[in-house]
């Protein structure tokens, strides 16, 4: 097949969008680089109709080298430095959709990994095409009402504790199970997932973990019932916030949060969750939630923003207004066809305005490069969730595992990078330039 032929067969359909009366062979194509995550569309390759006009996107790895393929969209879970399609092209972006967790591929919060992608979307607001509320669809799932405290406290003296931790997700960068670990020395825990494990489910049903994952009704009525959800994310950055913190707040359980530094600025008013990093210690923690557990009225403030009129923050009513895609809402765009839109809206500009340079003989300068920045991502180095590093004994796991794993992440941006600058086509010397960067670091020590 001749590059580009395989296009004309797309089917041609002209969404709202715009007036773009090209024919399919004369649109900039997008090429999804991680092939796996086309589930939006049923073919190969399809016309998009965007706002600013039309391009194709396409799956098809044929088109990799093709002139008219402006742009290289990874996924980031599944971007490999080692993997990445070089040499680079100088006519081609790089666009990187990344909603999943920081540990997933650190190597994205480095800052040369980040540079590597030109546009950027990610949970982190300053992101090109922020997806930061992926896990709220919207302010009337905050307002669902809570369990009457009173059925609260008849649950209490059936003998189940004030706090529900749910994980069965052990080893991550947040190490949080050694936090809830100390935090369970000082008040009753009822532990149901895999890690840290000491209670049962009373049913096969709640025992089945797609249960728990696909919001069944009898789950929630379950774990609606505990008055406080630990609430802590696999990996800590700004702005990464997900089901964890936002289904309790659905629920009206209290969420005891560790996660995003940044939550407060997202939270429906000024009391609404309870940050573990607020206190000294899991101790101090642990006699707060006590506190709170026999006073129920001080309990309760906790859960005001459900009543009408509780959601006071301004920041938090805009963004939800603002964003474009929705969230199980057939209505509106899905996050992957808006951030194909973007780009595709991207391109096209890019395209009239190199025409015009051209055009201008130079007196119009050409389009600069737009660069994704550290703060796109930009995750911090993992921490003990209890104690300091230097306290960890020498085998400890969490330490082997994401300590190194972060740290050689940035290893392999900086070695991409340098093929990149030195117009490197052989992927196959991915591991040669690794090894000098460790030998000139190891010098530098």
């Amino acid at each position: 097949v001749p590059p580009g032929a395989a296009f004309v067969a797309a089917a041609s359909y002209r969404g709202p969008g715009n007036n773009d009366t090209r024919s399919n062979k004369a649109l900039p194509i997008l090429l999804w680089w991680s092939g796996s995550l086309f589930p939006h569309f049923p073919g190969d390759t399809e016309r998009i109709d965007c706002p600013r006009g039309s391009c194709l996107v396409t799956r098809s790895r044929r088109v990799a080298r093709h002139r008219r393929t402006k742009a290289l969209i990874f996924y980031g879970t599944d971007f490999r430095a080692y993997e990445a399609p070089l040499p680079r092209l100088p006519h081609q972006t790089w666009a990187l959709f990344h909603e999943e967790s920081p540990m997933n591929n650190y190597v994205l919060s480095h800052s040369p990994g980040i540079r590597l992608f030109n546009y950027t979307a990610t949970f982190r607001r300053e992101s090109d095409y922020p997806l930061t509320l992926q896990w709220l669809p919207g302010t009337g799932y905050l307002r669902a009402p809570a369990v009457p405290l009173a059925e609260k406290d008849a649950w209490r003296r059936k003998g189940y504790g004030p706090v529900l931790y749910m994980q069965s997700h052990c080893d991550v960068p947040s190490d949080r199970d050694r936090y809830v670990r100390e935090l369970m020395k000082y008040i009753q825990v009822d532990s149901y997932g895999k890690c840290l494990h000491n209670r049962e489910l009373p049913s096969e049903r709640l025992r089945d973990t797609s249960t728990a994952t696909t919001e069944d009704s009898e789950f929630m009525t379950f774990i609606a019932r505990y008055k406080f959800h630990l609430a802590l994310e696999n990996a800590i950055c700004d702005d990464y916030m997900t089901e964890k913190l936002w289904r309790p707040m659905h629920l009206g359980a209290v969420p005891v949060y560790r996660g995003s530094p940044a939550v407060r600025d997202w939270m429906p008013n000024n009391l609404s969750i309870i940050l573990i990093d607020d206190f000294d210690s899991p101790r101090e923690l642990a006699k707060y939630l006590d506190f709170l557990d026999k006073n129920g009225e001080e309990y309760l403030k906790y859960l005001e923003y459900k009543n009408v009129g509780g959601i006071k923050n301004e920041f938090l009513l805009e963004s939800l207004e603002k964003r474009e895609w929705g969230v199980n809402d057939m209505t509106l765009p899905n996050y992957l066809n808006g951030f194909e839109c973007f780009i595709c809206d991207k391109e096209n500009t890019r395209v009239k305005e190199e025409q015009e340079h051209k055009k201008s003989r130079g007196k119009i300068p050409a389009p600069r490069p737009h660069i994704a920045q550290f703060k796109h991502m930009g995750c911090p180095m993992p921490t003990p969730g209890f104690g300091s590093v230097e306290d960890l004994s020498e085998g400890d796991g969490w330490k082997e595992m994401w300590l190194q794993d972060y740290w050689q992440s940035l290893d392999q941006g900086e070695a991409l990078t340098a093929m990149i600058h030195r117009n490197e086509s052989h992927q196959g010397r991915f591991w040669d330039y690794m090894h000098e960067i460790f030998l000139k670091r190891t010098r530098q020590h």
